[in-house]
Formats: structure tokens, sequence, C-alpha cells
């Protein structure tokens, strides 16, 4: 049977209902799992059999889900988590601890930094933040002998840039680590950055891939091409008995395609909690089966007003990376040639106060925090998320006054593009 395309793959992967089983994926709402025998349970505490004994660790739903977005990214093994923080977190923490070194990608989301700089500092972890346009002998000096590994996003929250994969894989590969991408903005709908070198990819599929602003959850896909046996001392979590788990070695027990997700899950999970619930998994199961078709009217929608936007008298710059104009645009083609997501910045003549009155006037896009919706929502950070910053701050930031977050949704295009531009009549 030929490769299935990405469409077929978001309805049909996962869950496959049997002669005579729903048709729609089952809802497992229970905590636990009843067994015959202590026996039979006592094989699942040593991980010997398959199964589930307590949905902290691990539900069926939520499992038939991760199965799917596996199936999609082209990945040997999933997990759902709580959350896209918890999954950036394990995917980390899960080959790195105290004493360690990372280095990421500097233009990542604000979340994610202040997670690596600030807390999993606290935790004895040290990260190295390099310009994603750094030289490659910039690059090259931010490697340690105790790097565990590099960690990226495909297209930045809210920054825009696009991560070059194949590049930062070639450098993370020359030193014997993974190369970690967080690919929430592009979906493996639009980028699956295991065909350009990625080894392990998170996602908060609280964004275009449940794409209803209902639920919030992340997820943890691993290629399973990546040898940690080489390197046994650098991953000992791995390639070590687990005392915790009655001396396996995840890498003999499970191999390189489930080492990883499984340790994950049999330590991490079982530690942190950061558990999501069978419904907000079903809820996702649902978004994930018109992910394909929402990407191409997010893409095309975003383009139209990036396009728009760049000839407007009263914008000052915009940043779209489907823009031939944009410093990204040819990366941009090659990693992200079905279109570069759904989300715009721009500025408006006039500052701070220009784009207040810009906002105030919007009727049919949402005011909001969120980002890669359904709905259009938009975002002015320097009065809202980032109010308490002067605009010299905001300037040296990444934020200027002015900039204004635009999150294009799947309304009809020519509605969005008279409602942005009745507010801009109004500076």
């Amino acid at each position: 049977m030929k490769k299935q395309g990405i469409e077929t793959i978001a309805l049909h992967g996962g869950y496959q209902a049997k002669n005579g089983e729903p048709r729609q994926l089952p809802i497992y709402q229970s905590t636990t799992y009843k067994y015959d025998t202590s026996a039979d349970m006592g094989k699942l505490f040593d991980l010997e059999s398959d199964g589930y004994m307590y949905s902290r660790l691990a539900n069926p739903t939520c499992d038939l889900v991760a199965k799917k977005i596996a199936a999609m990214e082209g990945g040997t093994a999933a997990m759902l988590t709580s959350s896209g923080q918890a999954a950036n977190f394990f995917s980390v923490f899960n080959i790195a601890g105290c004493g360690d070194h990372i280095v990421s990608s500097a233009t990542i989301y604000g979340g994610t930094f202040n997670l690596f700089s600030v807390t999993m500092a606290r935790m004895g972890i040290e990260f190295t933040f390099v310009d994603p346009d750094c030289s490659d002998e910039e690059l090259e000096a931010a490697f340690r002998p105790n790097t565990k590994a590099v960690f990226g996003e495909t297209i930045a929250n809210p920054a825009l840039t696009v991560f070059d994969i194949e590049r930062f894989a070639k450098a993370a590969h020359a030193h014997g680590v993974p190369l970690i991408v967080d690919n929430t903005f592009a979906t493996p709908v639009g980028c699956r950055p295991f065909e350009w070198g990625a080894d392990i990819v998170t996602h908060s599929t609280t964004k275009y891939m449940e794409g209803h602003a209902s639920t919030i959850g992340g997820c943890i896909v691993d290629s399973g091409s990546f040898d940690w046996t080489k390197y046994p001392e650098k991953y000992p979590g791995l390639c070590t008995p687990d005392e915790s788990y009655h001396g396996v070695t995840y890498t003999e027990r499970f191999g390189l395609g489930g080492a990883f997700i499984t340790k994950c899950v049999a330590q991490l999970m079982r530690d942190f909690g950061s558990t999501p619930s069978p419904q907000s998994a079903y809820l996702l199961h649902i978004g994930l089966e018109s992910l394909p078709v929402r990407w191409e009217r997010h893409c095309s929608n975003a383009q139209k007003m990036a396009e728009f936007l760049e000839n407007h008298e009263k914008v000052t710059w915009v940043n779209f990376p489907g823009l031939p104009s944009n410093k990204y645009y040819d990366l941009a083609q090659k990693y992200l040639p079905k279109g570069s997501c759904g989300v715009i910045s721009f500025g408006v003549k006039g500052g701070r106060a220009a784009a207040e009155a810009f906002m105030a006037h919007l009727t049919l896009a949402s005011i909001e925090t969120h980002v890669a919706d359904s709905h259009t929502c938009c975002l002015h950070p320097a009065s809202s998320t980032h109010r308490q910053m002067t605009d010299a701050q905001l300037e040296s930031a990444g934020v200027p006054a002015d900039l204004i977050r635009l999150s294009v949704g799947l309304e009809n295009i020519d509605d969005l593009i008279a409602d942005v531009e009745n507010a801009l009549a109004q500076i």
C-alpha cells in the first residue's frame, strides 16, 4: 500500500473501529482499570506487558490520539501532555538534569524562554540562547561537552522567524545530541521536521491542532531515529538500568523507536502528573480530522491579509514569512511550501496610540491572547501582555509599541480585510 497523504492520516490515523465497534473514538472516562489477578497488574508495573493501570500515566483515548499525531508527523511513538509547556519541559528534562547544558534558539515563545532560563535553570540545567541567524562559528561555539540537546521552533511565536531545521540538525548531530523542534505553528500539515533531520517534535495542541479554543494540551513525538546507544555515558537514563522500574533499560526493552517516550511516560508523567483528560484528547481528535483543510484556509487568508497590509499607507511594516520581502521567505519556501501559518505581526503609523485606536475599532476580530484559532484573534502587546514595559523596553525586547499581532482565522477573507481596513481608517 502506498504512503497515505496527511489528509487521510488526519481522519484515519490512530483509531480504527473493528466490526461492530463505535465509528467514533471512545472516551475512556476512567481513572483505573480492573484486572483478574495481582500478577496481571504486576506485569504492567514491571513494564513487561501492554495495558493500563492508572490514567495519570496513560489512558486509551489519549494514547490513540497520540498515535494519530505520531503518524501525521512520521514518528514512531508519541504521548499527550496537559499543555504545550509540559511537552517542552518533558522533552528536555527526559534527557537532561542538573549540571547539563542545552543550546536553544533565542527566538522562541516567551513562556518557553522563561521555562528554560528561569525555572529549569533553578533545576541546574543551563541554556545558551543563540540567534537562529547566527554564523556557523557562533553556533559551534555554543556547544559544550555537557550539551544534551538543541531546541528550536519551526515558526517562532511571536517573532515568526523560520528555523533552519536542516542546519541545526547537522550541528546537533555533529556533537552527538538530538534536535528538538516545537512544530506548533507549522503543524505536521505545514512541515514535518523529521524529514529535515529533527529527532523529537513537540506541540502545543491548543493551537491549530485542536483549532477551536476549547481545550489546552500538548504532545511529544519521537522520530525513533536518534541512536541513544552510541552515547550511553551522555544518556544514562535511557541506556542504563532504571532502578525505579526494577532495572529496566529502556533502549534494550523498547528499542530506539520506543525508548524515549516510554521513559517519559514511566518516569516523568508518573512523577509530575501533567496528564491530559480523555475528554480533552477527544476534542483534540475531532480538531485533527479537519486540520489539513483548516490549515489551507488559514494560510490562504493570512497571505491575502499580509499582502493587503503591506500595501496600506498606514502600515509601517509587516512581518510574515509568506511575503517575498520577508527575510525568511526563502526558508519558508523550503520548509513550509504549503503556507507559512496564519499569524502576522505588523506596525502602524502613530505608535502606541495609533495601535490602541486600531484595536478599539475592530468588530470582527476578537481581542485575545490566543493565536492559531478558527476565529481571528488580535493582540496589541504594549497595552496588554507587555503593558508594564516602557516604549524603550519594548523596542529592546523586539516587541515595539506599534506592534499588532493578528492571528487570521477561517472567516471570509473579504470580511476580515474590511474589518481591518475600517479599523485602520480610524487612526
